[in-house]
């Protein structure tokens, strides 16, 4: 393969005249650079923050076989590619002079790009995360079922949506958000925001849902602060946005979980989601 079948571009609207249809083809594989991209397109160029998104796909006798985007300072995301593949795109972007910070991709195109990317480079590459991709069969509720009730998000709970989404990304490992209140905003004004209270009224967990592209909406994120986890909080939140999501019309409703988590695995799969993919995230 040649380098050139790689195509890199800034101009999102160009990506998506090109690979919009290819993205569209996988949509449960395709989830985030779905979700990102419509991110972009409605919110602007700037919703990850102030440096501009890269884009490309790669492209054969008139067909996008692959594509990826980058919202730096994040890492690169890919959709599957075989090993020869991966590794001419390791060569091209560094032709560029581009610089990563790492990669996330399913299981085998992170590992395979990773490898490439320190043949090309020198980076030694580490492990970050290990995530599997669940879809959702049919809803059950958990049982033991907690005391208490879902609700959505309003206005009144902006602090607390802004506090439990730092926590978050502060667990996984994540890049801030450049404006937790605008992530919040965001969220409370569509409802896309599912809390679980106990009885008096007092949030326990949260559960997030993605506006619907291509027929799916994706649970994210779903947290409890540490000192209230082990009580089916986060099992009653995340059928609480299941059913929204579902409710919304959505034919496929997905979710990743840490596979270092097996608590968190075991709850989703009780619920009623089933494994699609496993994914990996490496840091250079």
């Amino acid at each position: 393969m040649r380098p050139d079948d790689w195509h890199v571009t800034e101009d999102l609207d160009g990506f998506l005249a090109h690979a919009e249809d290819f993205l569209h083809s996988r949509p449960a594989l395709h989830t985030v650079p779905l979700t990102v991209t419509e991110a972009l397109r409605t919110r602007g160029a700037d919703t990850y923050g102030a440096e501009a998104p890269v884009f490309g796909w790669l492209e054969r006798a008139g067909e996008v076989r692959a594509a990826f985007f980058r919202t730096p300072p994040r890492r690169l995301y890919l959709t599957p590619l075989p090993p020869e593949e991966a590794d001419t795109l390791a060569a091209h972007l560094v032709g560029l002079g581009g610089l990563l910070p790492g990669v996330s991709a399913d299981r085998d195109t992170a590992t395979a790009f990773a490898e490439a990317w320190q043949r090309h480079t020198g980076a030694t590459p580490t492990l970050h995360q290990r995530e599997r991709l669940y879809r959702l069969g049919t809803l059950t509720a958990p049982e033991p079922h907690p005391k208490g009730r879902g609700r959505i998000a309003r206005e009144r709970d902006r602090e607390q949506l802004m506090l439990w989404h730092r926590e978050f990304v502060a667990d996984i490992g994540g890049t801030p958000a450049a404006d937790n209140s605008s992530w919040a905003d965001t969220r409370i004004a569509h409802g896309r925001v599912r809390l679980w209270e106990t009885p008096d009224g007092t949030p326990v967990s949260m559960a997030g849902m993605t506006p619907m592209v291509a027929g799916q909406i994706r649970v994210a994120p779903v947290y409890t602060p540490a000192h209230l986890r082990g009580r089916g909080y986060a099992g009653a939140a995340t059928v609480e946005v299941s059913r929204a999501a579902l409710a919304a019309g959505a034919e496929e409703v997905l979710l990743f979980a840490d596979l270092a988590n097996p608590t968190s695995n075991g709850l989703y799969q009780r619920i009623g989601y089933r494994p699609v993919a496993d994914f990996a995230v490496y840091d250079f």
